[in-house]
């Protein structure tokens, strides 16, 4: 009854256009961009942070809600600003009831808005599963495509730091495997800003898996990345190395380690290919076939689970492909361990892939190690 009232009220507040105006002050007082610069880095936050801004300037219909993203700005400032610059009626603070707040941001998008739901963690976020797996994924397909859900579920996924079992777990397979979810888990700066404007757009409900580990880290942008109307299409992975002799296949976080692990691979001569997934589903399979009738080998680097992870669905459709054929070796699988995260840090060390591990098993590919 109180999600039905809230969302009373901020329905007619959030559906009228306010003046062209307003929206021309909002662009001009954006300063993350110099038309003079050519070089351009960014942080994985700030990226994350201009996307959603450059939404909410493109369409009215946009507003975040969550919980701290307004008066705090956002637990680990992802939304920064955005309530000084939009008002309380667009970035919205709630209490702290996941299925609530869940609720609310999927009524709000079958009434015609875009919501964006922050989640201070995924791992909170399974107070809501019910919500973001029935109510947003399901009902877009009952209604015989006659009712969309553009929401966007997005906040940190997978392990951070001294957090936990309770608190460390990655959810891309679990939400990987729902019909009328779309599954993203950027890597990047690029990889944040683009896709999360194509999910911010999107029809459909798009679970957006960010790492907080990352939220730090500076990437390079391009000119292109700048520009408000940068988009990346969501179920296109990107090769970020190209190499010859092994594909490592990675998401998020893990494709630093499988970066850095390529470059280890370089100096003894070896020729990694790394591939950044950047969407969970829809899967980019083929580009993952065509690396492996290169290379002949494959390694997927995650960080969740092993039993039934998203290495383990890539592997099988490996398998089931014409790319079986090429292979020279095993399929290798990099994951966290099998266990609930421990809390110590030396073991939670040992809980995780690091860039060693990740060399170890591209070698074994190759026969080069044991």
């Amino acid at each position: 009854m109180v999600a039905r009232s809230a969302l009373s009220r901020l329905v007619p507040a959030l559906s009228h256009a306010r003046p062209s105006a307003r929206r021309a002050v909002l662009q001009a007082a954006r300063s993350y961009a110099t038309a003079e610069s050519e070089q351009h880095s960014m942080t994985v936050r700030d990226a994350l942070n201009v996307a959603m801004e450059e939404e909410m300037i493109r369409d009215e219909k946009v507003f975040i809600l969550g919980e701290e993203v307004a008066r705090y700005n956002g637990a680990y400032k992802v939304t920064k600003g955005l309530m000084d610059k939009f008002g309380e009626r667009r970035v919205v603070d709630t209490p702290i009831t996941e299925m609530g707040f869940a609720g609310l941001a999927v009524g709000a998008a079958l009434q015609g808005l875009r919501p964006i739901c922050e989640f201070m963690t995924f791992n909170f976020a399974m107070q809501a599963i019910d919500q973001i797996v029935n109510s947003a994924g399901k009902t877009y397909y009952m209604s015989g495509g006659n009712v969309p859900c553009p929401v966007v579920f997005r906040g940190p996924n997978g392990a951070a730091a001294g957090v936990a079992a309770q608190h460390s777990q990655d959810y891309a397979a679990w939400y990987g495997s729902i019909p009328g979810l779309k599954v993203v888990s950027p890597w990047s700066a690029e990889d944040c800003k683009g896709l999360l404007k194509s999910a911010i757009r999107d029809p459909n409900p798009v679970v957006f898996l960010e790492n907080e580990m990352m939220y730090g880290v500076s990437f390079p942008m391009s000119s292109e990345a700048m520009s408000d109307n940068f988009l990346l299409p969501i179920g296109i992975a990107k090769v970020e190395r190209e190499g010859s002799d092994v594909t490592i296949v990675a998401h998020s976080k893990m494709v630093t380690h499988s970066m850095e692990a390529a470059d280890v691979l370089a100096k003894e001569g070896i020729k990694a290919e790394v591939i950044n997934l950047r969407s969970i589903r829809p899967l980019d399979i083929d580009t993952i076939i065509k690396s492996v009738k290169k290379t002949n080998r494959l390694v997927i680097v995650e960080g969740g689970f092993p039993a039934f992870g998203v290495g383990s669905e890539i592997c099988a459709q490996i398998v089931e492909s014409e790319a079986f054929d090429y292979l020279d070796a095993p399929v290798e699988r990099v994951t966290g361990a099998d266990v609930p995260t421990p809390y110590a840090t030396n073991l939670e060390a040992l809980a995780f892939p690091d860039t060693n591990l990740v060399v170890k098993v591209a070698k074994r590919a190759l026969y080069r190690t044991n």
